[in-house]
């Protein structure tokens, strides 16, 4: 799988860069040099989408774009956000997939758990994502950082994996999430500010849904409302973690004969399938969802996603995390579990796989009264 520009994981360096610090992976995003830096990250704007419906956020798509930047695979929010946090691609910091084995344990990473097993002890996130956080790395640099996001996610696994590092200010609606980041803004430094809602609204009813569109209505709202208070010297970047797609077209890993053939372990998600075969078993699974999944995915095996790039450079230390078999569907296609994830199942929008309306996300700036570009 090729990348085109400039990558997710590159956006917090840039930023960093930005404030005069040498943290972080050079990045090739040119951002002017500022006192204070927010990040806010809108779960599931997808360029595309934006572009679709400028007209519902009119001060959204009146903003630079320094992107887009591509998303690493899959195109999920655990994935983007471990390497927006860490600097890394997937293969780097080895969240693969919204569900991928860990010590033989399928690992949820959105709630660090098997089933009702909550795993943050026996799977500590600091274990499982050993690599320190830009957070980390700034907080040892005299570069404080504040991640603004729902109090409910303070102690999740996935902010301890990805975010850690940072002073955590939990909110409940996008008026204390405004108000949390320009109190974190009043002192020099990087903020991270994350919504859920627009993810949210577009799984339940579809991307570019009534629904869907008033959500992208309040943010652009809010958007213009902190960029008119932003204290001098402040930049704000918006960005999103993957976009979304309708879909329309379902395989069941669950009821259909040829993909329960050797009883694989079906991680990922419904746009980007997992698979972990039984010992001996992987070339009849792959076979099997090959011919069963056809022209509505690209199957390959996880050495080859390994060769194509697919996940970024891997890690010797997680290469044992690489599923035995990769299926990507295309179009409106999805590979759903009517019995182990029921409720994901049955939902309109999707996403995880390669399509330009997944992988692609805007980076929107606007400077109050910045400096020059920072090199």
């Amino acid at each position: 799988m090729t990348t085109d520009g400039p990558a997710l994981a590159e956006a917090l360096p840039a930023l960093l860069a930005a404030l005069g610090t040498g943290l972080g992976a050079p990045s090739t995003i040119a951002l002017p040099r500022v006192r204070s830096a927010v990040l806010f990250l809108v779960d599931g704007l997808g360029r595309e989408l934006l572009t679709e419906h400028a007209a519902d956020a009119p001060f959204l798509a009146g903003m630079h774009d320094a992107g887009p930047l591509t998303v690493g695979f899959p195109t999920s929010t655990p994935i983007s956000v471990t390497s927006l946090g860490t600097g890394l691609p997937p293969g780097g910091h080895g969240t693969l997939g919204v569900r991928f084995r860990v010590d033989a344990t399928l690992l949820d990473a959105l709630t660090w758990t098997q089933g009702t097993d909550d795993l943050r002890e026996r799977l500590a996130p600091e274990v499982v994502q050993p690599h320190p956080t830009l957070f980390e790395r700034a907080a040892a640099a005299g570069v404080a950082s504040t991640v603004v996001s729902a109090r409910a996610y303070r102690e999740s696994g996935l902010t301890r994996s990805a975010l850690r590092g940072a002073t955590y200010r939990g909110v409940g609606a996008l008026g204390d999430l405004a108000a949390e980041t320009l109190t974190a803004l009043a002192r020099p430094g990087l903020v991270y500010a994350y919504h859920a809602d627009l993810d949210q609204l577009g799984h339940l009813h579809g991307p570019g849904s009534l629904a869907w569109r008033w959500q992208l209505r309040q943010i652009d709202h809010l958007v213009a409302m902190l960029a008119e208070d932003l204290p001098p010297g402040t930049l704000l970047a918006v960005t999103g973690d993957h976009g979304m797609v309708a879909v329309d077209r379902r395989h069941d890993a669950d009821t259909h004969p040829d993909l329960l053939l050797a009883e694989p372990v079906v991680g990922g998600d419904p746009r980007a399938r997992l698979v972990y075969a039984r010992p001996g078993s992987a070339p009849d699974v792959l076979a099997a969802w090959r011919a069963t999944l056809g022209g509505d995915a690209t199957v390959l095996t996880g050495e080859q996603a390994i060769d194509d790039g697919w996940f970024g450079p891997v890690d010797d230390a997680v290469r044992d995390r690489v599923p035995d078999v990769v299926a990507v569907t295309r179009g409106s296609a999805a590979v759903v579990r009517s019995e182990g994830e029921p409720v994901l199942a049955r939902l309109p929008g999707q996403h995880g796989a390669v399509t330009d309306a997944e992988r692609f996300v805007p980076l929107l700036v606007h400077a109050a009264d910045a400096a020059s570009p920072a090199g």
